[in-house]
């Protein structure tokens, strides 16, 4: 299920400066990846986050010139291939703006670095002695969902659906498509910690659910303190 536009009720009432400013982040740092050639895997090592570099609290080479944890933050923009990249950016494309719009500027920065952090650490805490860089913007993108979710639960999704030889164009609730999607990580992180050692999984599906569920909790906050009820569609 590939998502291209939304309908979430009311049109928004700002420019989404701070969404459109992390899609192009993230597009250049990608086009600068693709110009390291064979330097890349060093670099992605040096700025992805690493379980156990976390969990010691010490940086192993390739090092960075800051303090271990600030990959925590540098892996979020780095990304492993066009597809990865692809995927991430539509959904942000998508489903930022309207979350930016309800948060604010800075609010919906702060909400989608914290969301990225600790969906980082959320993999951390389940293979914490792992030395494989963890990359991608995926942990930030999954709380963003889980803010739309709360905050636009009758909204509809314009999405490309394949279903093997069958391919079409529909109108799907955003509730069906991100209730699909974070429950396709869920079964999936589960059955990736069966995987004996050596045959980790390429994805961080653990970061995806420890992102979507430190959205739900930070999206509940905010309405807690900011009596934002008169914004869910």
């Amino acid at each position: 299920m590939i998502p291209f536009s939304d309908q979430p009720g009311p049109r928004r009432r700002s420019t989404p400066v701070v969404m459109v400013t992390l899609v192009l982040v993230n597009l250049l740092v990608f086009l600068y990846e693709l110009s390291l050639g064979d330097a890349l895997p060093r670099f992605v090592q040096a700025y992805g986050v690493v379980a156990y570099e976390i969990t010691a609290g010490r940086d192993m080479p390739p090092t960075i010139p800051y303090p271990v944890y600030f990959t925590l933050i540098t892996s979020m923009f780095l990304h492993g291939g066009l597809l990865h990249i692809a995927g991430n950016m539509i959904f942000l494309w998508v489903f930022g703006d309207n979350v930016e719009d309800t948060l604010g500027h800075f609010g919906f920065l702060l909400f989608y670095c914290m969301a990225g952090i600790l969906a980082g650490l959320s993999q951390v805490l389940v293979d914490p002695s792992s030395q494989t860089p963890g990359i991608g913007a995926s942990g930030a993108i999954a709380g963003v969902l889980a803010a739309y979710l709360v905050l636009f639960p009758r909204a509809t999704v314009r999405t490309l659906l394949v279903l093997g030889p069958f391919i079409t164009i529909t109108r799907l609730s955003a509730v069906i498509l991100i209730g699909f999607w974070i429950l396709f990580q869920f079964v999936s992180g589960l059955l990736s910690l069966g995987l004996a050692p050596g045959q980790a999984s390429g994805v961080a599906y653990w970061a995806h659910i420890g992102g979507f569920f430190a959205g739900l909790v930070m999206i509940w906050l905010y309405k807690r303190w900011s009596g934002a009820g008169a914004r869910q569609y």
